[in-house]
């Protein structure tokens, strides 16, 4: 499962953060799920241990993964968070089309 894209500017950390949030308000990855270890998963990716801790630290932040001291971290059990995605997302598209508006640009132009 490498998802990581050298290509991309933002660094890596935020790939992989952004990969397993994506999984997660999917449903692909269930609540209480267990997360892949730190170790095992900077192996497969072949970064630095580091660099997947930092990930998995803005995931706990934002409330999608949550740590049990010696066990590691687990997804967590959140219904809000596909709410709040959505809620989000439709004031960024709500913003777009204010925008669009300003600059004389119709819906339909803007769909296309």
């Amino acid at each position: 499962m490498n998802f990581l894209d050298l290509q991309d500017p933002r660094p890596i950390y935020e790939q992989i953060a952004d990969m397993y949030r994506k999984l997660i308000l999917k449903g692909a990855m269930k609540p209480n799920q267990p997360m892949p270890s730190v170790r095992s998963l900077s192996v497969e990716l072949s970064t630095n241990p580091n660099t997947v801790q930092k990930a998995f630290a803005s995931l706990e932040r934002e409330g999608y993964i949550y740590t049990v001291k010696g066990r590691g971290s687990f997804v967590k059990d959140n219904i809000d968070l596909k709410e709040n995605k959505v809620k989000e997302l439709r004031e960024r598209l709500a913003a777009i089309l204010e925008e669009a508006r300003e600059l004389g640009i119709s819906k339909e132009e803007l769909f296309e």
